[in-house]
């Protein structure tokens, strides 16, 4: 396997853009590239633009009507079918929409690819993660399910086992959906609790059709969860059932809308958990897949203070070059920052939270505690189903 990692861009993904006032400012995906490039971390790793998805990949998961429906929109926006979730305040039709969101999820099956044979140790696009689109409709400002399409991908070419790990805020229900009578295919989810936060769904309950029980795992955390919580609840159900599942690739999913600035959601995260989240990630790759990681982004609204320093941590991490958070941001970076934005950046690479401590769940639970209860609900539905003790 090539000691290398990959990065996938091509310059064109920033043209998914909603328009003006829209959370998913393409201004995040330029200022991450261009935090990665003030690093150096663009000669640690291969940069690959992968083409655009076709007709024949995105029908691995997408329906064709709903295609077709994209294809109308992107050339009609004021034509856009609000059937299939077009043309509305969360997915505004834009000219050019099938054109860019192919071209996302082209990256992020071409990532799959490029692990999957090998050609790379790990593969980031951070312009992906777009795990709300359904087969038959759009969602979440999400119009084509690129982690899906990768994940179908990579059945395609005869993985057996995919593991997906998915800790974005909103659950990663387009994903689970996709997948949900697919035994192949682990799904799990560590999300702000439904009753509180889109799309609510993503219950303990939801654990995969009769054919694939316990194939789809949900943790749903109480609003207000922090980074002793979050992480005690990442470790507290993904390494053991990554451990039992044993898949031959992991792909993750790291949404940056966790953090506590991010104006969408109701968690408090800190940049430093999800910088220890990524690297557990990482770590569980090699531990139980032989290395195979793909990550995608997904969520992050918080444009300028977050996702750039978020993202940047995770390709640093694959590329085998993790930056230290306490490493004070390039002075270019935050001129270009302020030229793009007109906001003043970070300026260090950590909340100042680091090093993060959380309770092992090992250790024994609160039986009153509002997160153990909703690990325990976790467990408790999903992991008999995989023959594990709850």
């Amino acid at each position: 396997m090539s000691g290398r990692a990959r990065l996938m861009w091509d310059e064109a993904v920033t043209g998914y853009d909603f328009g003006p006032g829209h959370p998913m400012d393409p201004v995040r995906l330029a200022l991450t590239r261009r935090l990665v490039d003030a690093f150096g971390l663009d000669r640690e790793l291969d940069v690959v633009a992968a083409k655009p998805a076709g007709e024949s990949t995105l029908r691995l998961v997408h329906r064709e009507d709903y295609i077709d429906a994209v294809r109308a929109a992107s050339l009609d926006p004021a034509a856009a079918d609000q059937s299939y979730g077009l043309g509305t305040m969360d997915d505004p039709a834009f000219a050019g929409m099938h054109e860019v969101s192919a071209l996302i999820a082209g990256q992020s099956v071409g990532a799959a690819e490029a692990v999957w044979h090998g050609e790379a140790s790990h593969a980031v696009n951070f312009a992906g993660g777009l795990h709300h689109a359904m087969p038959g409709s759009a969602s979440g400002f999400c119009v084509y399910n690129d982690a899906a399409l990768a994940i179908a991908r990579l059945l395609e070419l005869g993985a057996e086992r995919v593991a997906y790990v998915d800790v974005d805020v909103h659950h990663g229900d387009g994903v689970q959906a996709a997948f949900w009578e697919d035994p192949r295919v682990l799904t799990i989810s560590l999300h702000e609790h439904p009753a509180t936060l889109f799309p609510q769904t993503g219950w303990p309950e939801e654990t995969g059709a009769d054919a694939a029980e316990g194939s789809a795992v949900n943790v749903a955390l109480p609003a207000g969860t922090g980074d002793a919580g979050w992480l005690r609840a990442f470790h507290g159900v993904v390494p053991e059932l990554l451990a039992g599942f044993r898949p031959q690739v992991l792909v993750t999913q790291h949404g940056a809308d966790t953090h506590f600035e991010d104006p969408l959601a109701h968690l408090a995260v800190s940049l430093d958990a999800q910088r220890a989240v990524q690297a557990a990630c990482h770590d569980l790759a090699h531990e139980h897949a032989d290395g195979r990681w793909v990550a995608l982004g997904g969520g992050g609204y918080a444009v300028v203070d977050v996702v750039p320093r978020s993202w940047t941590h995770l390709v640093a991490i694959a590329a085998g070059r993790p930056v230290e958070p306490t490493t004070v941001i390039p002075e270019s970076w935050r001129r270009e920052v302020f030229a793009k934005t007109r906001q003043l950046g970070p300026g260090r690479m950590t909340d100042g939270r680091w090093p993060v401590s959380f309770g092992r769940w090992e250790s024994g639970y609160d039986p009153a505690d509002r997160l153990d209860q909703a690990v325990l609900a976790t467990r408790r539905a999903a992991f008999p189903l995989r023959g594990l003790l709850p």
